[in-house]
């Protein structure tokens, strides 16, 4: 016999996997609560038991999709056979997660000047798992006498973080977002690929 506590957690999933499909297929704005609560059977009233309101069950969807590119991340950690597969895996695994993902990331672009304060906990969150990714990375090749001794190894992925969101930010079309238009993001890629590249060369000379 299922515990109840297991019952509501399949509910559960099964909101959050309806509306992550609703939000990736037609954007955030473009998405009811009334459909999320048809494409599983569901009353209106139960869904709003189990999420308040549209933006709080987005921001537990954005929590179950950033754990799927966490996992990703963590999985890689000292896993590298040399510097430039590290970063040619962060910049691919990013661009690929970011692309995969576009339509769902529209409640970014309509929210970006006033997001919650859960929202960015999450993109923290990503942050940090990368930068310790990289971290890892740099220190397996100084003990590997692959590039120079490192001193500060957080700063110098945090500037180097830092310079591949310079480069997504000189390619949107409008300045005050933070997200580029989809056609344009393979050109970003593209460009983090060699400014890594040229960071990279930098630290074995």
């Amino acid at each position: 016999m299922i515990a109840p506590v297991d019952v509501q957690d399949i509910k559960k999933e099964k909101i959050l996997e309806a509306a992550y499909n609703r939000f990736l297929h037609y954007g955030y704005s473009k998405t009811t609560m009334n459909e999320i609560a048809g494409d599983i059977c569901m009353s209106k009233a139960l869904l709003y038991y189990y999420f308040p309101d549209k933006s709080q069950l987005y921001i537990d969807v954005m929590r179950r999709v950033a754990k799927e590119y966490l996992d990703a991340l963590t999985g890689k950690i000292n896993t590298f056979c040399d510097l430039k597969n590290a970063f040619e895996f962060q910049i691919n695994s990013q661009h690929e997660f970011m692309l995969k993902n576009y339509n769902f990331f529209d409640f970014f672009r309509l929210n970006e000047q006033n997001l919650p304060d859960m929202i960015w906990d999450i993109v923290e969150m990503v942050h940090q798992t990368e930068k310790e990714m990289l971290i890892n990375a740099i220190k397996a090749e100084v003990y590997k006498c692959n590039i120079k001794p490192v001193t500060n190894p957080e700063e110098i992925v945090e500037l180097l973080l830092d310079a591949l969101h310079g480069v997504r930010m000189s390619s949107v079309s409008n300045k005050k977002t933070m997200f580029p238009d989809k056609e344009h993001m393979e050109d970003i890629r593209k460009k983090r690929l060699l400014m890594s590249d040229i960071f990279i060369k930098g630290l074995m000379h």
